[in-house]
């Protein structure tokens, strides 16, 4: 029960219902010199530009919990999150829902993927601007990181995207809820392009201790 809550933490907390008092309803975009305007546009051109991607992920719980698996990203819309045994887990995010699965427990969750933070990169056309605000953009060795809210409801929670530059590529990104919790996925063995088999995201229940292909 406790890695389904805590895998859940890593989709939901932009969408949760916390009440707002009227002058926290909007963010605050981070104030940005026009280099950095430069930077958020062609962060913007390379997520838009990213139609489709697998990948290895490794996750790493609020609690610490590493699980891992593959993940395939097919924009717009559809993602798969294989999680490798032992995790029972399965994520699957296609006709507008992202379906979470636990076989251990055999219970299965339906959000609507625009309540999540895999709703802002699975979009089909992404603007890093109106419902999206940028909070920070941080340039580190080699990396560039950017963190996004929900412009009309910034305390539910963040997302920080982490690029590795020249090229830039997307290699990692981190949720943190309403409450503090932060969970991160690192992506690895990146693959871009190519079709994928539209079956991967349609949610069929996994027998726990089966893993997917990958």
């Amino acid at each position: 029960m406790l890695s389904r809550r805590l895998t859940l933490a890593a989709l939901v907390p932009l969408a949760l219902p916390v009440p707002l008092h009227p002058r926290l309803a909007r963010a605050q975009a981070v104030a940005t010199a026009p280099t950095d305007q430069a930077e958020i546009a062609r962060i913007e051109a390379y997520l838009n530009g990213l139609r489709t991607l697998k990948a290895h992920f490794v996750q790493v719980a609020p609690n610490g919990a590493l699980s891992q698996g593959t993940a395939w990203l097919d924009r717009p819309g559809r993602m798969r999150f294989q999680y490798a045994p032992p995790s029972p887990l399965l994520l699957v995010a296609g006709h507008g829902l992202v379906v979470f699965h636990d076989a251990a427990l055999d219970q299965t969750s339906n959000i609507p993927l625009g309540m999540t933070p895999l709703g802002i990169l699975l979009a089909d056309h992404i603007l890093l601007t109106g419902r999206v605000t940028v909070t920070a953009l941080n340039r580190l060795p080699g990396e560039i990181e950017l963190t996004l809210v929900r412009t009309a409801r910034p305390t539910q929670g963040s997302l920080t995207l982490v690029f590795t530059d020249n090229p830039l590529t997307l290699r990692q990104w981190t949720v943190v809820d309403a409450q503090g919790q932060r969970t991160t996925v690192t992506l690895t063995n990146i693959e871009l392009g190519g079709t994928f088999d539209q079956s991967l995201f349609e949610y069929v229940a996994v027998p726990h201790g089966q893993g997917g292909s990958g």
